[in-house]
């Protein structure tokens, strides 16, 4: 893609995810369905922070793209090498991960992971919006320009990193209220919620690995931005 382009693309899905986590931030909690707004807001959920994570990842991306137009290449080799990352790292899995474990979850009981409740709070568009949109963006992403990824070692790290930092939220939540974040987390013994955990780390570790392949497959080894 030319520059101006990717510039265009850039803008306009860092607006759209910023307007979705805007929406939800944002959405009516006078009726709160099994007090699921409550502790932690909004900002328990995994959906909700990939909406945020998402916003930021296309901020840096315009920003990457105004620099290069602007002749700015110094900041912009910095900024290019913050984009990567992010997209290497965690833009991608977690996204890949929001979509395909979401909707498994909904098929096999959707009160496992979203309660008929959510319908009357949150639009139908809305839960496309996180929990759909993300997968194609993060695709169409791939295809638009290359990326460059981290040494495998140190962008296994950063990612097994965040996720502990995530779980370690998780966990907290429940030591304050009692309650889970996700109802099927209620299901598992302490041991079986562990083999959960790590079982989950193992997949979105796959989704890391897969977004690489694809980027090689695509881009090769030696056509960076």
């Amino acid at each position: 893609m030319e520059i101006s382009t990717l510039a265009t693309y850039h803008c306009l899905a860092f607006v759209w995810y910023f307007f979705v986590a805007y929406s939800i931030t944002h959405v009516k909690t006078e009726e709160r369905p099994s007090e699921v707004f409550l502790y932690g807001g909004q900002w328990k959920y995994l959906t909700v922070l990939n909406l945020v994570l998402q916003a930021v990842f296309y901020g840096v991306s315009f920003l990457a793209d105004v620099l290069r137009l602007i002749k700015k290449l110094r900041c912009a080799k910095c900024v290019i090498s913050s984009r990567d990352l992010l997209f290497s790292v965690l833009a991608f899995p977690v996204s890949t991960f929001v979509c395909i474990s979401f909707w498994t979850l909904y098929t096999y009981n959707r009160e496992l992971v979203y309660p008929k409740s959510l319908d009357a709070v949150i639009p139908f568009w809305l839960n496309h919006a996180m929990h759909t949109a993300v997968l194609p963006f993060a695709l169409l992403e791939i295809l638009a320009l290359p990326h460059r990824y981290p040494a495998k070692k140190k962008g296994l790290i950063l990612l097994g990193f965040v996720a502990f930092l995530y779980i370690s939220w998780v966990l907290w939540i429940y030591s304050e209220t009692g309650e889970w974040v996700y109802p099927l987390f209620a299901l598992f013994s302490p041991s079986g919620l562990a083999a959960f955990f790590a079982g989950s780390l193992a997949v979105i570790i796959s989704f890391y690995n897969f977004g690489e392949f694809l980027n090689r497959m695509i881009w090769g080894q030696s056509k960076f931005s």
